[in-house]
């Protein structure tokens, strides 16, 4: 019988639960252990992560997405291919037939909070059908206390059912499986896909349309800080470096993926990772590696051995988007609290897969805010379903274009205003490719990027001798320490000049063809900081 000071007075009736069968509440990582292997949901691995699989979605399912167009939300919501409405009508229908499929079916409830920041954090309550992703949950956002667990009452919802599948034809999505956002209910429907990382991107999604009404800016971003306290924010998509390059032995951790920033500084949203790991290796991220070796961990689609239980992180059968879901604390190096204060130096990085762009340049105010609508990268294999292995140039506004509520610019002017007022500096770094396209050069060495990002940090390029890009306008160190001089000017590692000539010409042109969709809400200052297509 499990204690009532785990289980919330605002039970599960207050979401119209009835009649399901056995109720696990915030149950502890052992206990969800134990749940898993008796469901026969996961395998324990050497060592002791749990090892999961999530059948066909092994990425987000990013075409399934939906907000309910309501009344009080409709005019402020940046509806387009990332934010597609759905009506209440079809979400009711929806609703009530899920009810009926959790008749008599055990759920497991996790009572926690989004954003590490008390001013600012959310309750929330996650209730899914599996045990594995509740630890999923647990793992990923912030755990309440166990004496506020009887008063705990959740401001949204998220409602995760991945065996109940969707019939397009009669509910109105465009497949069996739906994420399905209802601002007014505040509730989250996510059924069709055992992909984990749709729970954590909805209620990301929710505080991208709360936090910024409150003056503060919603982030898809890492963060660290020296042992001084200097903060550091990366922003880029999945694949681009965030985890790898914050998670630096010597700077402490605040959080690997989202992030707001308030009149109090820095704040992560999390209190857990959930990082990309195939092919990881000791040698080059050894904090990340030591993870996928701990009891807790949890591993999506990684290869396991079904004799000795040993991980095979090299293996992309299933997917090249393996995954770990580890809580922060499986970081040696964290920042206490996960809040810290107003950041000194903004990295953003790409994965440029045509080749021409620096692997580090100094971006002024207006490029900065112009790099940060555009959110170029290349998308690598398997992030997302239905996505080859070779990455595509894409262009995702604030570097997480699927997550944002609202419009882009919304974000990119408190952006702007936080960064003049407190007076940080901003990079833009290329941890993609050099020496050639995508095919032809070579991914950029690691230990490069760690340099010119360490570099960037401590101010060792601040009075380094730059000379600015012809077509980007950006500066463009000639020195820094533990890096050749030639690989810093991207021209110098192409074989045909001519080439390269052409390539920066065509990614120049994709850049104004992508960023006139926000050119009538931009000032003049941001659009001077385009690049030159002349």
């Amino acid at each position: 019988m499990q204690s009532k000071k785990y289980k919330s007075s605002y039970g599960l009736d207050k979401h119209g639960i009835f009649n399901v069968g056995r109720e696990y509440w915030n149950l502890h990582t052992s206990s969800l252990y134990e749940e898993v292997i008796k469901r026969r949901e996961g395998k324990i691995a050497h060592l002791g992560p749990l090892v999961v699989r999530t059948g066909q979605y092994t990425g987000r399912a990013a075409k399934d997405k939906f907000i309910v167009e309501e009344p009080l939300s409709k005019d402020k919501i940046w509806w387009g291919d990332s934010n597609q409405p759905f009506t209440t009508a079809k979400f009711e229908q929806l609703f009530h037939r899920l009810l009926a499929y959790l008749q008599g079916k055990d759920l497991f409830i996790q009572d926690c909070f989004a954003g590490a920041d008390e001013d600012y954090r959310l309750p929330i309550r996650v209730i899914t059908e599996t045990a594995w992703h509740s630890l999923f949950a647990r793992n990923m956002f912030i755990q309440a206390p166990i004496e506020s667990l009887e008063e705990h009452k959740p401001e949204f919802t998220v409602l995760h059912v991945p065996h109940f599948r969707a019939l397009p034809e009669l509910d109105g999505t465009k497949s069996e499986a739906f994420i399905i956002l209802s601002l007014e209910k505040k509730l989250v429907l996510i059924g069709g896909t055992s992909y984990a990382g749709e729970i954590k991107k909805s209620i990301f999604t929710v505080l991208n349309y709360i936090l910024p009404e409150k003056n503060v800016l919603s982030m898809h971003c890492s963060a660290n800080a020296g042992k001084s306290g200097d903060t550091a924010l990366f922003f880029g998509l999945s694949g681009t470096g965030k985890t790898t390059l914050s998670a630096d032995p010597e700077r402490l951790l605040i959080g690997d993926d989202e992030h707001g920033w308030s009149d109090n500084g820095i704040f992560n949203f999390e209190g857990g990772c959930y990082a990309k790991v195939i092919r990881l290796s000791r040698e080059q991220e050894p904090e990340i590696f030591d993870t996928t070796r701990k009891f807790g961990t949890i591993l999506e689609n990684v290869s396991i051995d079904q004799w000795t239980g040993r991980l095979d992180l090299d293996d992309g059968t299933l997917t090249e988007n393996t995954r770990a879901a580890y809580p922060l604390g499986h970081i040696p190096n964290i920042y206490a609290d996960s809040v810290a204060s107003h950041p000194k130096n903004i990295i953003m990085l790409t994965a440029d897969a045509f080749g021409v762009l620096p692997p580090i340049s100094r971006l002024s105010a207006a490029q900065a805010m112009f790099h940060f609508i555009s959110g170029y990268t290349a998308k690598l294999g398997g992030t997302e379903k239905g996505m080859g292995s070779e990455p595509s140039a894409t262009f995702s506004a604030c570097f997480g274009a699927p997550f944002m509520a609202l419009h882009p610019v919304k974000y990119a002017t408190l952006l702007q205003d936080k960064i003049s007022g407190n007076k940080v500096k901003c990079w833009l770094v290329n941890t993609g490719w050099t020496g050639g396209a995508y095919g032809e050069g070579q991914r950029m060495n690691i230990a490069h990027t760690r340099a010119m990002v360490k570099a960037a940090i401590n101010g060792s390029l601040d009075k380094v001798e730059t000379q600015t890009d012809p077509v980007f306008g950006i500066e463009i160190p000639k020195s820094c320490p533990g890096v050749p001089a030639e690989v810093l000017w991207p021209k110098n590692t192409w074989k045909n000049k001519s080439d390269f000539d052409k390539q920066v010409k065509r990614l120049a042109e994709l850049f104004s063809r992508n960023f006139s969709k926000f050119a009538d809400m931009a000032s003049d200052e941001v659009k001077q900081a385009a690049p030159r297509t002349d």
